[in-house]
């Protein structure tokens, strides 16, 4: 080729190599997590579970939800217009599920969506970062009224999801989260078991010795007008739950 002539390719090369230097350096934000420790409470990029008093000695299956920054400190949704850092109040956690933040739509640009809501996603609220998703989601929290029924730590949680277009979805909700880590979340180690369902087996003795087994139908009863309240607010009663 002459001197001083150049051709598309050349052009698609330089191109080719300035965009993927913007893809690496955004990339570049995704630094290595640290490991999951348990004894000093850091679970980087996590959702953590532990059970609530009371409440979860009747059904074990509820508890409380938080997630975690990419450094590992907790937060979750503690009381109307407070949400808590590092400091999960009603015991360590009992159970714990590292997330993939490379399923996460993280767009550096409005046209750097991964996810094929776009437009929804931006309007909704868009993070560049793990963490700025979740510092967005704690400032919208901040103005929200906390209340078990209707709006409570699943529900930070899922807007921070549903922020990040985890997995490509938009609709985080108080159902799937705590399906996600009741049935995906791993034990933290063997006494965290027994600290979850002790209690709930004591009840259920207790209430079969005094009462019999009229106590067992009442309990279950109990547990299953808990589930269709939060089935029919979440799919059936769009405005009931808050997220």
């Amino acid at each position: 080729m002459p001197h001083g002539t150049f051709s598309i390719m050349d052009v698609k090369g330089d191109s080719d190599i300035e965009h993927m230097s913007s893809i690496s350096g955004f990339r570049h934000e995704l630094w290595p997590l640290d490991e999951i420790d348990p004894n000093n409470a850091k679970f980087p990029c996590c959702l953590v579970w532990t059970p609530l008093p009371v409440v979860s000695w009747l059904a074990p299956f509820i508890g409380q939800v938080g997630i975690c920054r990419e450094d590992g400190t907790i937060l979750y949704f503690a009381g109307s217009g407070f949400v808590n850092i590092d400091d999960f109040a009603f015991g360590p956690v009992a159970r714990c599920l590292q997330l993939d933040r490379n399923q996460c739509c993280l767009p550096p640009n409005l046209a750097g969506h991964t996810c094929k809501h776009g437009y929804m996603h931006t309007k909704y609220g868009t993070a560049v970062t793990w963490d700025d998703a979740l510092h967005s989601s704690m400032r919208h929290f901040e103005h929200r009224t906390y209340n078990l029924f209707t709006c409570n730590s699943h529900s930070l949680v899922a807007n921070c999801l549903n922020r990040l277009c985890y997995r490509g979805s938009m609709g985080w909700n108080m159902i799937n989260v705590a399906a996600l880590i009741l049935f995906k979340g791993h034990w933290i180690d063997w006494k965290s078991v027994i600290r979850s369902f002790l209690p709930f087996t004591v009840v259920i003795c207790l209430g079969v010795v005094l009462v019999g087994w009229p106590f067992l139908i009442g309990l279950f009863s109990f547990s299953f007008l808990l589930i269709g309240w939060f089935l029919r607010g979440t799919y059936c009663s769009k405005n009931l739950l808050e997220f």
